[in-house]
């Protein structure tokens, strides 16, 4: 069972932001953990790891930004290279890629739906479909 590891981190990377996501202690559900300012390569991954070390983190899933026919676009790449470079900065840490396909869109419609704001939602979308991510990883792995 995943709280005897640690919790779980999963990762939405955008251009500006990456929204984030932390597993509760048991690994049952996905709670927002705010976004983290992109500001290049070493400095994200020193802040990644930071949360890591900060909240106990075992494994770190990274949305794979797979297009609709299920092929890899150069953002799919680009996180591929992202899941590598954090595999060499934190080599204790499981990562994985995980298919985000239309997690953004989900997660702007529940947020629509609860009638945030545009402004807020802008804010929050990244951490939201983090929270997506993370859950659907979460739903696929109950004994992990």
């Amino acid at each position: 069972m995943t709280a005897l590891h640690g919790r779980i981190l999963a990762l939405d990377l955008g251009d500006v932001r990456i929204g984030l996501a932390l597993s509760d202690e048991l690994g049952i559900t996905a709670q927002p953990a705010g976004c983290l300012a992109r500001s290049g390569g070493r400095s994200d991954l020193k802040a990644i790891r930071v949360l890591v070390e900060e909240h106990g983190v075992s494994r770190i899933v990274v949305g794979l930004p797979l297009l609709l026919s299920g092929e890899e676009g150069t953002r799919a790449q680009g996180a591929r290279e992202t899941a590598d470079r954090l595999r060499r900065t934190l080599p204790g840490i499981a990562v994985e890629l995980w298919d985000e396909r239309l997690t953004t869109a989900e997660a702007e419609r529940v947020m629509i739906a609860d009638g945030v704001r545009r402004k807020r939602r802008r804010e929050t979308i990244d951490a939201m479909a983090a929270v997506l991510i993370l859950q659907s990883w979460l739903g696929a792995h109950p004994e992990d």
